[in-house]
C-alpha cells in the first residue's frame, strides 16, 4: 500500500504528496550509497517499533531515489501472513510515526517521499527460522554446505517442519534435516496449483501504486 509524503506543516492533508520548504543537506540527486544507508538506518529505528507494536515483523526497509522524491519501501509479515486491511493499518501508523519524527526535528527522509508497505512476495529469500516456518508445506530450493571438506549442493524439497535451529525437508529420497548454519538462502519454487496464492500476494504488493507519470524514472542507488 502506498502513502505519500511527509511535511513540516501539520495542516497538510494526510496521505498526499507534501513538500518541505526545500531540500536539506543530504537530499541531493544521485545521493551516495552511504547517504542512503544512513537514511535507511534512521528509518528502521523509527519504523521497527511501530511494526512490532502492531504485532508484526519488519522484514525489510529500503530507501531509493525515484524522480524528484525518495521511495521508502517497508516489508512486513506475521505468522499466518498479513492481509490487505492489516497492511493499510500498518501503512497509516508508519506514516504517522515518520511525520512525528520529522516534526520533532529528526532528519529522517529529507524531502518529499513515497511510502510503500507490502507483504513479502514468493521471491523473497528464506534467511531466518521464521521464514522457513511460515513456508511450511511449500517446495523450496536451497544450497546446502555439508561434509568434510565442505561441499555445496542444491537440494529441492518441501518444508515439512521448522524450528529455531533446523528445518526438515521432504525430498525425493525421504525427509532430510538441516541446521540453518548449513543452508544458504532458500527460494520458494512456483507450483501451478499455488498460482492463486501468488496472485493474492501480488494484489497486496500492488494496491495503491499511484506513482506519478513523471516519477517513472529508473530507481537508482537502492540500499537494502
Amino acid at each position: 500500500m502506498t502513502q505519500r509524503g511527509r511535511a513540516t506543516r501539520p495542516t497538510a492533508p494526510a496521505g498526499r504528496s507534501r513538500r518541505t520548504d526545500g531540500p536539506r543537506g543530504g537530499d541531493r540527486a544521485g545521493a551516495s550509497r552511504g547517504d542512503l544507508a544512513a537514511r535507511r538506518d534512521r528509518l528502521r529505528a523509527v519504523i521497527e517499533p511501530v511494526v512490532a507494536g502492531a504485532g508484526y515483523d519488519l522484514e525489510d526497509v529500503s530507501v531509493s531515489r525515484a524522480g524528484r522524491r525518495h521511495v521508502v519501501r517497508v516489508i512486513v509479515d506475521a505468522d499466518g501472513g498479513i492481509n490487505l486491511d492489516a497492511v493499510a493499518v500498518v501503512s497509516r501508523a508508519v506514516s504517522a510515526a515518520l511525520d512525528a519524527a520529522e516534526e520533532s526535528g529528526g532528519d529522517i527522509v529529507a524531502g518529499e517521499y513515497q511510502l510503500e508497505v507490502s507483504s513479502p512476495g514468493v521471491d523473497r529469500p528464506l534467511t531466518l527460522p521464521r521464514h522457513w516456518r511460515r513456508n511450511a508445506g511449500r517446495l523450496v530450493k536451497v544450497t546446502v554446505r555439508a561434509g568434510e571438506p565442505a561441499v555445496d549442493r542444491q537440494v529441492t524439497g518441501r518444508v515439512a517442519a521448522a524450528d529455531d535451529e533446523r528445518v526438515v525437508l521432504e525430498t525425493e529420497s525421504g525427509p532430510v534435516e538441516h541446521r540453518y548454519a548449513e543452508l544458504g538462502p532458500g527460494r520458494v519454487q512456483v507450483e501451478f496449483h499455488r498460482l492463486d496464492e501468488i496472485d493474492e500476494a501480488d494484489e497486496i504488493d500492488e494496491v495503491g501504486d499511484d506513482t506519478d507519470e513523471d516519477d517513472d524514472d529508473d530507481v537508482e542507488d537502492e540500499e537494502r
